[in-house]
């Protein structure tokens, strides 16, 4: 260690990832980069000298949980507690970076979208004006996003499986989106580095990968001028130590014939898709730029349902976008009693600056607006019953997560449940002790709870 990194041990610094699976993966690798570097990263926040907040700023409901982490942390810093510095990167400070520093004095430096990679030069600054209190607030945002900033040997905060970002930024135009705004268009990362990290990752005993990009079906597009997922689950499941290779953030346009062949044929590859759709209504897809119709939802569903009959597949719908009539939230629920999707997600409509349905004509009340959003999920409660009853006396391999509060069941995830936003099995184990990470056998023995289900190992 050289003499820097050993002066920087002293320092200690939390990290705080807020949002999607892609700020997490940004997230360890501004640790990785910390720790390189010689600072001492730990997960405490009041034992901190600096705290990095990793934000999200999709939506308001995201914005707001931003502001309110930030608010929470300066609660910490100095005279009050140990934070000295508070740096706030990720997709709030790329949008709203002047806002950050003006109305939240308690903020000491921005980091954009495309300048994660800067992380330990930015610290080593603030450190150095630790005791200045008139040192000048950092401001880095110009870019973007992209891939300077990702390493194919970081730090995992993650038991069991790993993320791996395949792409950066997105192509599609949703007229209720930001993310263009915040992180460019859509970038492909180069296969050789992505299945390098997946080898790094297998080396050290992860068996389950999961694929990430805004549209992961869109890989390669731009890059190889054609869409290459297929190809790339084919090589990520050659790799020895992977077991389970999930994907997701994929569109409709987007499931191809081929890339369900290689689904449908690799043991190793889950069936699980997770499909954000946002509607059901063929006019309010139209006027969310979507290419989606309520046809091409059909008879995608069907392609993958005949191919994969035990396929999970997950979506996300939106209720109260500018213009939704009951007789478009009608058509919804009824595609919605048709499509039968295993799990679903439903946002309310927030209108973001800078896209066209900020200022749409006939926007919808708030009380419509959650009338609607509660209506969705009593539906979805039943669908998703109905479908998890058919996995009743399956067997499946579970991938051990942890052990239950109460210490009797051990807590798993199938290839039919991605972590964080899926239900979860529990598994009586028959005879031997069960270890974090593991893949073992389970029948599924119990399906009445609403979303969670009860197995035993065989």
């Amino acid at each position: 260690m050289n003499k820097n990194a050993t002066e920087n041990s002293s320092i200690k610094i939390t990290l705080l990832a807020l949002g999607c699976s892609k700020n997490l993966i940004d997230c360890e690798n501004m640790s990785t980069e910390l720790k390189k570097a010689g600072y001492n990263v730990i997960n405490n926040i009041e034992d901190s000298d600096i705290v990095v907040i990793n934000t999200c700023g999709f939506i308001e409901s995201a914005k707001t949980e931003a502001i309110d982490t930030i608010l929470e942390v300066a609660d910490y810093k100095v005279p009050n507690g140990n934070v000295r510095k508070i740096i706030v990167s990720g997709c709030l400070s790329q949008r709203y970076p002047e806002d950050i520093l003006k109305d939240l004095p308690e903020v000491d430096a921005v980091l954009g979208t495309a300048h994660y990679g800067d992380i330990a030069e930015v610290v080593a600054r603030l450190v150095s004006e630790f005791d200045d209190p008139e040192a000048e607030k950092i401001n880095i945002t110009s870019g973007k996003g992209g891939f300077s900033h990702l390493v194919t040997d970081r730090e995992l905060s993650t038991d069991g499986y790993a993320w791996i970002k395949i792409g950066e930024g997105c192509l599609h135009r949703c007229s209720f989106c930001a993310i263009p705004l915040i992180r460019g268009t859509f970038v492909s990362r180069p296969m050789e580095e992505i299945l390098e990290e997946a080898k790094i990752i297998a080396g050290r005993g992860v068996k389950e990968i999961i694929l990430a990009a805004q549209d992961t079906t869109n890989y390669g597009i731009e890059l190889y001028k054609e869409r290459r997922l297929a190809e790339l689950l084919k090589k990520l499941a050659e790799i020895d130590g992977i077991e389970l290779i999930r994907v997701m953030y994929g569109y409709m346009d987007g499931i191809t014939p081929d890339l369900i062949e290689v689904m449908a044929g690799n043991p190793k590859i889950a069936h699980y898709l997770d499909i954000p759709i946002q509607h059901g209504s063929d006019k309010i897809l139209k006027a969310m730029y979507r290419r989606d119709t309520a046809d091409l939802i059909t008879s995608r569903l069907e392609m993958i349902r005949k191919a994969m009959p035990d396929c999970i597949i997950r979506t996300t719908v939106m209720v109260g976008f500018p213009g939704e009539t009951e007789e478009d939230f009608r058509i919804m629920k009824e595609n919605l009693k048709k499509w039968k999707f295993d799990r679903l997600g439903c946002f309310i409509f927030s209108p973001e600056e800078g896209t066209p349905a900020f200022d749409m004509p006939d926007q919808i009340d708030d009380e419509t607006k959650q009338r609607r959003y509660d209506e969705i999920y009593e539906l979805q409660k039943e669908i998703s019953s109905e479908q998890s009853q058919k996995r009743l006396g399956t067997v499946t391999k579970v991938n051990i997560c942890s052990v239950s509060d109460d210490g009797i069941f051990y807590v798993g995830r199938s290839y039919g449940e991605s972590p964080e936003v899926d239900p979860v099995i529990y598994i009586a184990s028959q005879e031997e002790e069960l270890k974090i990470g593991d893949f073992v056998d389970a029948k599924i023995v119990d399906c009445s709870d609403e979303y969670d289900m009860t197995a035993v190992t065989v």
